[in-house]
């Protein structure tokens, strides 16, 4: 029986995955397993550079697949104005989508003594009830069910009974609801508006703090893959001195999108350096839209520019990416849903508030 295994879906997945891996005690680092789903980000060859980090017995791709790759599951989402007729549906979309998954996953998970999955949301939180596999849910994005928890808006209307469903494993819930889950580790517990009992507060500061300069190191090993150009971009151009940091985000439609930064960029980046970094999986070229900015490369998270030592930012400015752990940035600026209303409709935003 092996020890761990972690299911990743984005590069901030694989930076908490590391910051779990480099606090345990060094007699049991190096021998977990990392699967690096290629279902909605290009790791590149993030494989290569995990796999020579040092702490992973071994890397694995999972070639995950989304629901329109089996058009089989289509008819089950046919509403029938009956809300029995809809959850026996339900029922058989749950076992079917877990079973159509089986072909693609890259390894036996019944052979590990802990699972973390990283958004079990994905196929794979499907795949793993399908199977009966007890796994450790870990919370997808910073505090991300505080501003929006999928959990409740995908189920809304006659949420306690569909958890029922979940607990019995007839349907799946994300989060911390589904009846193999055996835990969810979420950063602050405070700060959700509906507790779930599985839900463990694993603070992500905690860990970083334990972090030695050579384990922050390892981080910027597996992640940077030109250091010394990044270096080069953060030290040199007008206004260097004052660098403001926008985090784009795969917002709205293309144009709009592009309109919601173009004024980010005008608002805040006057008399600034101006540093763009696009999230993964943001496909707008940005080099072409800022041709006068720098546009770093988005295949890092942004938490390990913590690491880099002497780096300082004026401002740093997100519409949904939450900043707290962002420690190199005076002032650090979170725009959220009232931002977003001048852009799009409230109700394709402003997810909590439709929970009911």
């Amino acid at each position: 029986m092996k020890d761990r295994i972690y299911v990743c879906h984005t590069y901030y997945h694989v930076y908490v995955t590391c910051l779990k891996e480099l606090t345990l005690p060094k007699s049991m680092q190096g021998g977990a397993t990392l699967v690096l789903s290629t279902m909605s980000n290009d790791f590149g060859n993030l494989k290569e550079r995990a796999q020579n980090s040092g702490l992973f017995e071994e890397v694995l791709m999972f070639e995950e697949k989304e629901e329109h790759f089996f058009p089989e599951l289509q008819k089950y989402h046919m509403d029938y104005g009956n809300l029995i007729a809809n959850l026996f549906s339900r029922i058989r979309y749950t076992k079917l989508y877990g079973k159509l998954q089986e072909p693609y996953v890259p390894v036996d998970f019944k052979k590990y003594k802990d699972i973390y999955v990283f958004c079990d949301s994905d196929p794979i939180g499907y795949y793993l009830n399908y199977k009966r596999i007890k796994y450790h849910a870990v919370e997808d994005g910073l505090d991300c069910i505080c501003y929006y928890d999928t959990a409740r808006y995908d189920n809304r209307g006659h949420f306690k009974l569909k958890a029922f469903l979940a607990r019995r494993n007839l349907i799946f819930i994300q989060n911390g609801y589904s009846k193999y889950c055996v835990d969810m580790e979420v950063n602050n517990t405070a700060i959700l508006k509906y507790p779930c009992s599985k839900y463990i507060e694993q603070p992500r500061e905690v860990l970083v703090r334990r972090l030695t300069q050579a384990d922050k190191n390892v981080i910027l090993r597996v992640f940077l893959e030109d250091m010394e150009g990044l270096l080069d971009q953060l030290a040199t151009g007008e206004h260097h001195e004052k660098k403001v940091l926008v985090l784009t985000e795969p917002l709205c439609s293309p144009d709009v999108r592009e309109r919601l930064f173009r004024d980010l960029v005008e608002q805040y980046g006057k008399d600034a350096l101006v540093l763009i970094k696009p999230h993964p999986r943001d496909v707008l070229d940005y080099e072409k839209i800022f041709p006068q900015h720098i546009v770093l490369d988005g295949k890092f998270p942004m938490e390990i520019l913590n690491f880099i030592e002497g780096l300082e930012f004026e401002k740093v400015v997100s519409v949904y990416t939450v900043p707290d752990s962002i420690h190199f940035a005076k002032e650090k600026i979170f725009l959220g849903d009232d931002f977003m209303d001048q852009y799009e409709k409230p109700e394709e935003h402003r997810f909590n508030e439709q929970i009911y």
